[in-house]
């Protein structure tokens, strides 16, 4: 009895400790009746210098400790209360990283009013929340802290993925403009002559244009070489590249869809049709479609190389930094000019705006920075250029900039604008999630805007422009020099514009070679020592096109491109070869000239009537040869005699002469005879250039 007793006190005392502790039933077992009865508010404490301090958003390596989490209560007066319980749980973590660590469930805040925990990450990398709560009047207060995770090697991670998505998304790109360039190349070269005919006609042949090149940079400086080539006028030239920056925009737009999801179904489909297509039609189709795909999938291992940055404080710190205006457009840039595509550099934009690290007041300057990089690219491919091309390129030069200073001081409102007209995603999610949701077709949108409004506000003043740089850019006489004029090296990756080109600069091989064969015989007739120079000089010239023209026929024939191209580019170099034979058969005409003049020998009147009779012959036998390559033998030629009777018809003057001359006249005689001898040579070699071109 006494032992029950004795039993039952004990078990009361236990009981009424415990209630002290946990408080009563109906009472929440974690705060205390005080702070059930007071009303307190739970923070995240802050100090300045200190943005970490409450150990929120913060990045640990995986299976590492992190900082230690702090929650701090205060009371209605902002004042820190000490003693009240604030529970810690981990609410979210990857599905393998389980095996996290909080080293408390309940701390008690200490006199400042702050509980602190300690935290050890999993083994698995991703996003842990770690949430802190109290209850009081005020109900229940809840703090939830992000810890971000990387995984061990997450550096290397991200190395590789940045760099490999990178290169598959310039192979995706390059695949699909060579794909496009085979399928529509020719067809470009010949919209491309016929686009005067209508300014919004030729606004749509620049979108086309740039959709198959993939670069209003690299079609800013086509444009100028083929102005420079005198293949295209100003204004027409002007017209094309204000359609090139919205067929930028479109691609912008399409790049925004965010195919990446099904970019590998691209792929394959591209792959089935490379392998399996018999007609060269499906291979550059399946080059297109595999290119398409391989571009978005570059797009995605990007993405998802830049996901650990999306919540690192400091790199969108940096990005944010880009809301300045000058940073911004000082970025786009260095970028465009270094890439040399905008629309590669918009694309990477659209990437870093799926990952919520990109504003659109910060995606603005950037794409004003693109546009000023096109300019600089235009600016440098005029220099040392013809008048025309001079033109163009600061004509594109000053268009860039007069859009980049009208939209620099209303870059705010043109945000509002954007955002307005864009479908906003997810209004009610965090900043993060409506970042990614939006800002990849706001800036494609934004980018459309500025082309758009760009375009219809100079397209009616094109011809006011050309009038103006008519005057900014004076006629100078160009001296002769022996350089390329037409050929350029940065349009080799553009096979069939780059053959118009070395077309252009064949034909004017061709004009140095007829001026060689015209100034010829006066060297002999007049006894000038002059023209012999100027001879010299001009097969100094040639002879340097020649190689010039070869190497560059030979950069663009290994690259893959079609049997038509190749045999176009074979054409080019045939003829070159053939002017060479005449050059070369001129050669000796110059080595006989150097004992002619320093003889006293002369001819006589019906010698010198022969000679011009026979160079004129040639000269117009050399001409229709010019004349047939640059009309793709299309010019028809009418044959004063064959090559037989002309030769019969020399042969047999040279033999009379020889004959029935005099003995004085004998080396005058010979002479004359070698002389029409070689033009007879200059005059097959060029019948042999009209054959070979009107039978191909």
């Amino acid at each position: 009895m006494h032992c029950n007793r004795h039993t039952g006190m004990i078990l009361i005392a236990f009981i009424i400790a415990f209630f002290s502790v946990h408080g009563m039933p109906g009472q929440s077992p974690d705060v205390p009746r005080d702070a059930r009865s007071s009303e307190y508010y739970l923070l995240k404490p802050a100090i300045d210098g200190e943005p970490g301090f409450s150990g929120d958003r913060q990045h640990v390596d995986a299976g590492g400790p992190a900082e230690t989490l702090r929650a701090r209560v205060v009371n209605q007066l902002s004042e820190p209360v000490a003693g009240i319980p604030v529970i810690f749980e981990v609410v979210n973590y990857p599905s393998e990283g389980r095996d996290f660590q909080l080293e408390r469930n309940m701390v008690i805040t200490d006199p400042s009013g702050v509980a602190t925990v300690g935290f050890r990450a999993g083994s698995a990398g991703g996003e842990y929340q770690v949430m802190a709560r109290i209850r009081s009047v005020a109900g229940e207060n809840v703090q939830i802290y992000y810890i971000f995770v990387r995984e061990k090697n997450w550096l290397l991670s991200f190395f590789i993925g940045l760099t490999g998505g990178l290169a598959l998304f310039l192979l995706g790109l390059g695949a699909m403009r060579r794909g496009m360039l085979c399928s529509a190349g020719a067809r470009m070269r010949s919209v491309l002559g016929n686009s005067a005919s209508h300014p919004l006609k030729g606004l749509g042949i620049g979108a086309f244009i740039n959709m198959v090149i993939q670069s209003s940079s690299e079609v800013s400086s086509m444009l100028v070489s083929l102005t420079n080539a005198g293949m295209m006028k100003f204004r027409k030239a002007m017209i094309i590249i204000m359609g090139a920056a919205i067929g930028t925009s479109l691609t912008a737009q399409v790049i925004a869809f965010r195919l990446t999801d099904i970019s590998l179904l691209f792929v394959a489909a591209g792959f089935v049709l490379l392998t399996l297509g018999k007609k060269e039609q499906f291979h550059h189709a399946g080059n297109i479609i595999l290119g398409f795909g391989v571009f978005f999938f570059g797009m995605e291992v990007m993405s998802e190389a830049l996901y650990p940055f999306r919540s690192y404080d400091p790199v969108i710190q940096l990005l944010r930094e880009l809301e300045n205006p000058l940073y911004g457009i000082l970025a786009g840039t260095l970028f465009t000019v270094l890439i040399r595509s905008s629309t590669a550099f918009i694309g990477i934009m659209i990437i870093l705006g799926t990952q919520g690290l990109l504003t659109l007041e910060a995606s603005i300057p950037l794409l004003f920075g693109v546009n000023a990089g096109i300019a600089v690219t235009s600016l440098l491919a005029g220099i040392r250029r013809s008048r025309e091309a001079k033109k163009v390129a600061l004509a594109v030069f000053l268009f860039k900039i007069l859009g980049i200073v009208l939209f620099f001081w209303w870059i705010d409102r043109f945000a509002f604008l954007i955002q307005y007209i864009s479908p906003e995603s997810f209004p009610d999610g965090n900043e993060l999630v409506r970042l990614s949701a939006n800002v990849p077709r706001q800036i494609a949108n934004a980018h459309m805007i500025f082309n758009l409004f760009m375009a219809m506000l100079v397209l009616p003043f094109t011809g006011v422009m050309e009038r103006l740089f008519e005057h900014l850019v004076p006629s100078k006489p160009v001296p002769a020099k022996k350089d390329l004029h037409y050929c350029d090296e940065k349009l080799t990756g553009i096979p069939v514009m780059a053959l118009s080109l070395a077309r252009e600069e064949a034909k004017r091989a061709g004009e140095i070679v007829y001026r060689m064969v015209e100034s010829s015989l006066p060297v002999f007739l007049e006894k000038n020592s002059s023209l012999m120079d100027d001879l010299e000089m001009q097969e100094e010239q040639f002879n340097f096109l020649r190689d010039k023209i070869d190497n560059y026929l030979l950069k663009i024939t290994r690259q893959r491109i079609r049997e038509e191209r190749v045999s176009e580019a074979l054409r080019i170099l045939y003829f070159v070869r053939d002017l060479d034979l005449i050059a070369r058969t001129l050669s000796n005409l110059r080595r006989m000239a150097g004992s002619w003049l320093n003889g006293e020998d002369l001819f006589n009147d019906r010698e010198r009537g022969e000679l011009v009779k026979c160079h004129n012959k040639t000269l117009r036998k050399v001409r229709v040869a010019l004349s047939v390559f640059s009309d793709n033998g299309k010019t028809g030629m009418k044959e004063e005699k064959t090559r037989e009777d002309h030769h019969v018809e020399i042969r047999k003057q040279g033999s009379n002469r020889l004959i029935t001359g005099n003995r004085d006249r004998i080396s005058s005689s010979a002479a004359c005879n070698e002389i029409m001898t070689v033009l007879f040579d200059i005059s097959n070699h060029a019948a042999g250039i009209t054959k070979i071109r009107k039978q191909s």
